[in-house]
């Protein structure tokens, strides 16, 4: 926990210290710059492990045993399976039964399946989180019930963090659908087949020890290697490892609300007025259903016009394989697979490239994929006048939601946020967001079904569009009419002093933190 507390660029007060360690506060878009080397694995021998190749070991906590777990260490995790993983429970269930205390997790996200972890928080098994909280457990840290302040990063943030050595991971635990008794695996194969396993590779790099586990061991060699067997030091056999099925959650299918579709097409329709549409451009488009309708409409408006998209980034839907096998894009280049037709395409087409947080999102590298997508649809669960964005809290301060590649989206050339007006009459857009997750100069449209606003700094967005028949209106106008309609803005939430969680930016310093829910 800290008591250091200072202004950020944004106007935000954050904590200098995080969990024992230094934090930076947020400078603004571009000011901060690394410096030294990223981390270093240690170096092992092969005299160590099995000359035959095999690593199997009995069960989880024989792995856990064999990987000297004890108090205070760092377990990581992936969430490829999302709603559907059944590996993590396992772990920290293993972990309990050994008598470790105050473990730190370290998932690229948590869902609501994970909820029987916060029985061991309770207990002091788990002293802290650091990763995208969603549903209950970001409500459980809402509340001021875990011991350790929770550290939220974007996908890409997330491998920064790792590389840089912000965080050292003791044991990394992979859930892979497919894997040789060496340790090579994918996700693409077997009957858990979730995709690819990008959110795990940070892991495997750097982490001390790694275990895959797997329901599906094949003969060597186990290929396509997604993870590499020289990284693993034991692979588990378990029953079954997810369920893929449960990667396709509510917000991963397309919106049937009328309001919610017209967004979509004001999209669509922006892009297209804008000049963005048009041969060899690029564009990432979220899962919610919103962005998947888009996709459906901005597929229409690409028909028409004759237009071929050079690739697209995923998270990989069908609606973007369809994109793919109509000829409508060369390329799919994939985060993270959201549907079984994704899958499938990734397994069976050489065009639908697996891609990591490394490649598409790590600001600490020589460039990422992000800063040259055309454009980037995105969801948001508050905009403010200033177009700062929230996706983490709602407008009462529970933290609900991750932030996923998110904030690494928004350093493409055109920022699209595709919102309600209101959500059970509440506004949407509001005087202040309740948690800065994006800066407003790094949003460039907000598009809802009663208008869109273009942010002030985008005056070649304004001229593009100028003489079209868009409902164009200023953000101050949008929120009038809105808060007109609710009956005025947003009550505030009641919050303490106490700081539960710290939100970093994709360049590792700290752009605002959430505070205790009364």
């Amino acid at each position: 926990m800290s008591d250091s507390l200072v202004f950020n660029a944004v106007g935000r007060e954050v904590p200098t210290v995080i969990n024992g360690e230094p934090a930076i506060p947020f400078p603004g878009l571009d000011v901060h710059r690394p410096s030294g080397r990223t981390a270093g694995r240690i170096i092992r021998s092969s005299a160590d492990y099995p000359r035959d190749g095999n690593k199997v070991v009995r069960d989880i906590r024989t792995a856990l045993e064999r990987c000297g777990l004890r108090d205070g260490m760092t377990i990581s995790s992936h969430h490829h399976f999302r709603n559907g993983d059944l590996v993590v429970n396992l772990v920290f269930q293993a972990a309990a039964e050994m008598g470790v205390k105050d473990l730190r997790w370290f998932p690229s996200a948590a869902f609501p399946c994970h909820r029987p972890i916060l029985e061991l928080v309770e207990q002091g098994v788990v002293r802290l989180i650091e990763g995208s909280l969603n549903g209950p457990i970001g409500d459980f840290c809402s509340r001021g019930k875990m011991p350790g302040m929770g550290v939220l990063r974007s996908h890409g943030g997330r491998y920064q963090a790792v590389q840089d050595g912000e965080v050292h991971i003791d044991i990394a635990v992979v859930a892979a659908p497919t894997a040789d008794a060496f340790g090579n695996a994918n996700g693409v194969n077997g009957p858990s087949a979730c995709g690819l396993l990008g959110f795990g590779l940070a892991d495997s790099e750097y982490a001390d020890r790694v275990i895959v586990v797997t329901d599906n061991l094949v003969p060597f060699p186990c290929y396509p290697w997604q993870i590499m067997g020289q990284l693993v030091d034991h692979v588990v056999v378990v029953d079954k490892i997810g369920e893929p099925e449960k990667i396709v959650s509510g917000t991963t299918r397309i919106t049937r609300s009328p309001d919610r579709l017209r967004i979509a097409e004001l999209a669509a329709r922006f892009m297209k007025e804008a000049g963005i549409m048009k041969d060899g451009f690029s564009f990432q488009a979220g899962a919610g259903g919103t962005a998947l309708a888009f996709a459906i409409y901005l597929a229409q408006l690409m028909k028409e016009a004759g237009v071929k998209a050079r690739f697209v980034r995923g998270g990989s839907t069908q609606y973007l394989v369809n994109m793919l096998e109509e000829g409508l894009t060369d390329f799919i280049l994939d985060g993270q697979t959201f549907d079984l037709e994704g899958v499938r395409s990734m397994r069976d087409d050489p065009r639908h490239i697996a891609t990591s947080p490394f490649t598409s999102y790590n600001w600490h590298g020589k460039g990422h994929f992000a800063t040259f997508v055309d454009a980037v649809v995105l969801g948001a669960t508050e905009v403010d006048v200033n177009f700062n964005a929230n996706v983490v809290t709602h407008t009462d301060g529970r933290m609900l939601h991750g932030i996923g590649g998110w904030q690494n989206c928004l350093g493409s050339p055109c920022v699209i946020l595709p919102i309600p007006s209101f959500r059970n009459r509440i506004p949407v857009i509001i005087d202040e967001v309740t948690t800065i997750c994006g800066p407003g100069e790094a949003i460039d449209v907000v598009v809802t079904e009663r208008g869109i606003a273009i942010n002030p700094l985008r005056q070649d967005l304004i001229d593009a569009v100028k003489g079209s028949d868009l409902p164009l209106k200023t953000i101050d106008e949008l929120k009038w009419e809105i808060e007109r309609i609710c009956g005025g803005p947003p009550a505030k939430p009641r919050l303490g002093e106490r700081v539960v969680a710290a939100i970093k930016w994709v360049d590792g310093t700290v752009i605002d933190c959430v505070r205790q829910v009364l």
